[in-house]
């Protein structure tokens, strides 16, 4: 595993992180965003700041984004995952600077209450949240992110329940 942010590719791609927070029960946060008109549902995202290593910056857009910082990182995700905005987004996301993401994964078990989580920071993402099941995930994202949250399901899905029985 890594942490050197130097090794995702650069080639048009921001680089960034990305975050699956699970509960108690198994359940993972997923907030809807904000900036859009359709039922658009994610795990918390966003990039690398300079100087910072991907997992300063996976605790940092947690605490941004969740309010919360209540968490114990389970796993690193050994490879860096990478998806394209739709063309018609691309001019329009971070002024046509990148054709895509790709980020470092992180799962986190999430130590804390549900009152502990608060969205409605300095700069809001989400206007509401909810705890999802790993089966919901890949339904409710937009569709050009399906596939990474797919990837995801599967590769952290055993390891949340392995460390679910672990707190038994």
């Amino acid at each position: 595993m890594t942490n050197n942010p130097n090794d995702a590719p650069s080639d048009g791609y921001r680089r960034g992180v990305g975050l699956m927070m699970f509960n108690t029960q198994g359940m993972i946060f997923t907030g809807r965003r904000l900036d859009t008109d359709t039922e658009a549902w994610q795990m918390p995202q966003g990039g690398i700041d300079p100087g910072e290593t991907p997992r300063q910056a996976a605790l940092r857009e947690l605490l941004e984004e969740t309010g919360t910082d209540r968490v114990e990182i389970v796993c690193e995700s050994p490879k860096w995952r990478s998806y394209d905005f739709p063309m018609e987004l691309q001019s329009r996301i971070w002024n046509g600077r990148y054709r895509g993401q790709t980020q470092k994964w992180y799962a986190m078990r999430f130590l804390g209450q549900d009152s502990d989580i608060n969205i409605n920071g300095a700069e809001p993402e989400f206007d509401s949240w909810r705890w999802s099941s790993l089966d919901d995930l890949p339904r409710q994202i937009v569709g050009f992110k399906r596939k990474l949250y797919a990837e995801l399901t599967m590769e952290f899905g055993d390891l949340i329940q392995q460390a679910l029985r672990g707190r038994d």
